[in-house]
This record gives structure tokens, sequence and C-alpha cells, in this order.
């Protein structure tokens, strides 16, 4: 099986350079009309380049088909205008792939809150932006694929990184709603987790496992979850060649009758509420209180 983006239309944002750079490519290669989007910034969100028109070159040049946009994600107003551009120029939009994201690590102790903000406003405000600017547009025309981008980080923590891990942890649960919300009108939604050799990761990764992780790397996961034949509410890691899923569970719980409802209660059965052997994964928010529900009548029931 071939998979193709023949007559689809693309937006990547932060596809200035490392992985959406190598997104945009790879979807251009295969057929898509892809806006690059970029501020052009350098790591910390600070500064303009045109990073956004030489990826647009690049394209054009293998003989795809490209337009630059220099954008704020930060600015709901300028997603909206760069969708409504999309749509003029190439008649609508299929494949929206939530990439930018800037990154200003420090111990909480020692982070600004104005660092902290501006973290989570590229990278969860400005998804949600961009994703709301698609939005109605694909419900409309009853199509569309949407990835967000979390971290290693959002789902399972790093020392320096408090707000991009608060912004990541946000991008998962975002999935989780508007997979739901967009179900009856073929809109699918995604979470990437990549480990990438970019500029966010040059000083993270140590030298020779830079060079293994290369982004190229991670498109193949990518590309599949913005196809036709995507999933929706994944959660996939990806990384030097290796794949993988992720997902949030819970276990059955323990129900306490009413005389046990006390803090040392609670603590004499905390190893039967965390234990692990009877995890499941919720299709939704509202299954925690339909399974307690349940545990109460059958307890009723005796």
């Amino acid at each position: 099986m071939t998979i193709s983006f023949e007559g689809k239309v693309a937006i990547v944002t932060g596809a200035g350079g490392g992985l959406g750079r190598a997104y945009a490519l790879e979807l251009a290669k295969r057929g898509a009309k892809v806006v690059v989007n970029d501020l052009g910034g350098s790591r910390d969100g600070t500064g303009h380049s045109d990073a956004a028109l030489q990826v647009v070159e690049e394209i054009r040049a293998a003989g795809g088909e490209a337009m630059p946009n220099g954008a704020s994600v930060t600015e709901f107003d300028q997603m909206v205008e760069m969708v409504a551009k999309t749509r003029e120029a190439w008649g609508g939009l299929h494949v929206l792939v939530n990439n930018a994201g800037i990154l200003r690590d420090k111990s909480f102790t020692k982070m600004d809150p104005l660092d902290f903000e501006i973290v989570v406003r590229v990278h969860l405000l400005g998804s949600a932006y961009a994703t709301k600017a698609v939005w109605d547009l694909m419900r409309e025309q009853n199509y569309g694929r949407i990835l967000m981008t979390t971290s290693p980080t959002g789902m399972f923590g790093n020392f320096g990184q408090a707000n991009y891990g608060a912004a990541k942890a946000g991008l998962a649960g975002l999935t989780r709603t508007l997979y739901l919300e967009g179900a009856k009108y073929n809109v699918r939604v995604n979470t990437l987790m990549p480990v990438a050799a970019t500029r966010m990761t040059e000083d993270i990764l140590p030298g020779e496992a830079f060079k293994l992780f290369a982004p190229e790397n991670v498109v193949p996961a990518a590309l599949y979850l913005v196809s036709d034949e995507a999933p929706t509410n994944a959660i996939v890691g990806a990384g030097a060649g290796v794949y993988h899923s992720i997902w949030t569970t819970m276990n059955q719980g323990v129900l306490l009758p009413p005389d046990e409802r006390t803090v040392e209660g609670f603590a004499a059965h905390w190893a039967a509420i965390s234990d692990r052997s009877h995890d499941f994964t919720p299709g939704s928010g509202g299954e925690q209180a339909q399974m307690i529900i349940g545990m109460l009548q059958a307890a009723a029931k005796g």
C-alpha cells in the first residue's frame, strides 16, 4: 500500500527547520500542497529569518508545490488569516501538523513566570489557535487530519522543563477531547511524541545519539497519523527508527465502605488503590464516573 497525499492541502507550523521541515518535504514529495509556516525565530522564540521561504524553495526545486507563511501561532487572527489564504489559493485544507515550539529551560525555582507563560502560549495555545482556525472548515468538508506534538517531558516529566512539560501534557489532553468532537465529521486527531536531533535538542542528546535521532526517522509516524488511513486519539512515540504507543490508564478502583472513607481508611487501602494489575484505557473522561456508578450499583445488589 502506497500512502499518497495527492489532492491534499497541508499546513505545517514550525516548518522552517528540524522536524517541521522534514514533514513538509515528505508531504510535498507525496503530492500535497504545503503551507510552510514559520516565524524563523531562534530556539527561545526571539528574532526572525526567512527559514520558511528556504524550505518552500527546496520543495519547488524538487517539483512540489508550496508557499511560505510567517504568521505567529500565538496570534489567533493570524492563524485565521493563514487558513483563509490557504483556502483562497488551493480551495481547501485537509491536514494540520502542529509543530511550532520554543524552549526556555530552567529549574522551576529559577524560572521567570514570563518564561513559563510564553512556552505554554506557543506550544499549547498556539496549537489550539491553529486547530480552531481549521476546525469549522474540516467539519464542513467532512475531512480533516490534525496532529499535535507532545514530548516525553509532557507525558513523563523532565527536570528543568516545567513550562514545556505543562504545555505538552495539555496537548495530549486537547487531543483526547477533540477526537470525540471531530469523530462524526471524519476529523481525526492524534498526538506524536518525537525524539529527534534538532536545534531544540542539540544540547540534550549526546553527540553520537544526536546523529542517530535524525528527524527523518520520525516522519513515517507523523505522516501516517495524518493520512487517509490514520487512526484517531493515538499517542505515538518515534525516534531513531523505534516507534511505540503510549496510553493513559487507570485501574478498576476500590470501593471503601462508609466507615472507612476517612484519611486513615484511604491510607490503609493505598496498596490496593495504587495497584496496576487491572489497568485499562478509558475511551473518554466520562468513563471514570460510569465505572464508579457501576461499582456502587453492584455493591447495592450485594
